[in-house]
């Protein structure tokens, strides 16, 4: 991943508003990950109980790997809340326009006064890319 700091300093210049307790970040394409799936396999037909019920027998689980979306997101911070870093904080605590974050996908809420992107609080902010 090159830095992105430079093209994310030039699109925050454009954009005229701040913002009091948001980062807004431009997702990444999602985060493809393996996940195993099970499902139960019918052993014969179903049949009636006394009761007149139908059940059916699962003697086996299938289990199959399939590629799907994280539940996680990678965006780039294009812009930092006002008040944000404080004076307490340490360098290497502090997210810069630019650094690449990551942030529960279905997290903050989508701003169409910039294309593309999210408002996402600092507490949902899981990491960021060092």
């Amino acid at each position: 991943m090159i830095d992105q700091s430079v093209l994310a300093e030039d699109v925050a210049s454009k954009i005229p508003y701040e913002f009091r307790d948001f980062f807004l970040v431009k997702p990444l394409d999602p985060v493809k990950v393996k996940k195993e799936f099970s499902t139960p396999v019918a052993k014969g037909e179903p049949k009636a109980d006394e009761n007149g019920i139908e059940a059916q027998d699962f003697d086996e689980v299938k289990t199959e790997v399939k590629e799907v979306n994280s539940d996680y997101r990678r965006g780039i911070v294009l812009k930092q809340p006002v008040w944000y870093p404080t004076d307490e904080m340490k360098e290497n605590e502090i997210i810069k326009t630019g650094d690449v974050v990551l942030f529960r996908d279905t997290a903050g809420a989508f701003f169409d006064l910039v294309k593309d992107s999210k408002l996402i609080r600092l507490y949902d902010i899981v990491a960021v890319e060092r």
